[in-house]
């Protein structure tokens, strides 16, 4: 390749500084070196550079505009330089992390922020799963970390994973669902009349998950719990939460907690990572998200 990263530094000094001296003494050479390289160059690519007709060297139309894309180039060496440094000393190119649905994303932004503060140019990738589906990210699709999983883990040397706490269930209806004057305890008898709503597994090669949901009762399946708040408020349906997504609108009257006879009361949440993928990425986030006071409380 004939175009040289040097004399990009030199064109790019020349323009910031005005002068061959002035732009040879911030780059510690001397003016007859730096424009040698820049008449090799132009020999070489058989164009012009500088306009040397007058008093001061100009910059040509086709200088500039190797001026400018000259700039990106030296931009994008300088990121590549760094980010080899950082992967040579064990940053990651890119941290890929799987939450499950019920996990609320608000909570991460404070630990996002610190993250990018370090200026370690690892790029984080989130993606969100539900049930089985976080299980599945871990162990089929190559996420580095999982957030919010329910359910027992794998058992696999592979990976390893941490006790995040319990998620309450609680059942929920509108005020105008016919549930809502129902005397309770409701029975299993009573909740198979009426559908529910329920949010599919996303896990397309790990068994699914089927938690508080019985056969005989008729479904709407939807793919996340924004999905399922917005048709339970509407009463189109019954359905269990976590008490924590439900609590606002149990506050506000928009939802009626109803005691069943037969359901699981918690969910057990935890986080996972790859164990072979140990990169100081990874470990810095595994700390962070264990020390996290926010998520203490989801899952107190």
């Amino acid at each position: 390749m004939r175009i040289n990263l040097d004399v990009l530094l030199i064109l790019d000094a020349l323009e910031k500084h005005g002068s061959f001296a002035t732009a040879a003494e911030s780059l510690f050479k001397t003016p007859a070196a730096l424009s040698y390289m820049i008449q090799k160059m132009e020999s070489d690519l058989n164009i012009t550079l500088l306009d040397r007709s007058g008093h001061r060297a100009k910059f040509t139309d086709t200088g500039r505009i190797v001026l400018e894309k000259g700039r990106l180039l030296l931009s994008a060496a300088k990121d590549l330089e760094k980010q080899a440094v950082q992967l040579s000393s064990g940053w990651e190119k890119e941290l890929a992390i799987a939450l499950d649905d019920s996990f609320p994303f608000a909570a991460l932004l404070p630990t996002i922020n610190a993250f990018y503060a370090l200026n370690k140019q690892t790029r984080l990738n989130f993606t969100h799963h539900t049930l089985a589906g976080s299980w599945e990210e871990l162990t089929h699709n190559g996420a580095d970390i999982i957030l919010g999983a329910i359910n027992e883990p794998p058992t696999s040397a592979a990976w390893s994973y941490n006790m995040l706490g319990t998620l309450d269930n609680v059942f929920v209806v509108a005020p105008s669902h016919p549930l809502a004057l129902v005397e309770q305890p409701l029975s299993n008898e009573q909740l198979c009349l009426h559908l529910a709503v329920v949010i599919s597994d996303s896990a397309r090669s790990c068994h699914p998950i089927n938690s508080n949901l019985m056969d005989e009762q008729p479904q709407l399946r939807v793919d996340d719990f924004h999905s399922k708040l917005t048709l339970l408020r509407a009463g189109m349906g019954c359905g269990f939460l976590p008490r924590y997504i439900a609590r606002p609108w149990l506050e506000n009257g928009e939802l009626v907690e109803k005691e069943v006879v037969s359901f699981r009361q918690k969910d057990v949440a935890y986080m996972a990572w790859r164990n072979s993928d140990d990169g100081l990425a990874q470990r810095w986030w595994r700390q962070a998200l264990l020390e996290s006071e926010a998520i203490r409380d989801i899952y107190r």
